[in-house]
């Protein structure tokens, strides 16, 4: 489960940023296209927070739709799957969102 390893990577990026104050949220975007299973990065969110800073804090994930630009139509949809097609019928599609894996933002104060 490669969702352990990103979680970890997450947490340890916001404590050695904060060190010890206390996080009460912290706001994950993750696209559809990523190929991160956000319900995984919320089970192990719980689990790798605890003794750390970030202990009791809420987890908060957004997760945008994928977008592409059809290079022989040139039309421009949305992909909530891996199934690259267009409208069209077209598989020659460039991706232009949805694989996003980012921190958005971090709310320091009472858990």
């Amino acid at each position: 489960m490669h969702e352990m390893a990103i979680t970890q990577s997450v947490v340890d990026a916001i404590v050695a940023r904060l060190g010890e104050a206390a996080v009460s949220c912290v706001r994950l975007e993750i696209g559809r296209l990523s190929g991160v299973v956000p319900d995984s990065v919320r089970f192990c969110f719980d689990v790798l927070c605890a003794g750390t800073s970030l202990e009791g804090a809420r987890l908060d994930i957004a997760e945008p739709p994928g977008q592409a630009r059809c290079r022989d139509c040139g039309d421009e949809f949305t992909l909530d799957d891996f199934i690259l097609l267009c409208p069209c019928g077209s598989a020659d599609v460039a991706v232009l969102a949805g694989r996003e894996l980012r921190i958005t933002s971090v709310e320091v104060g009472h858990v």
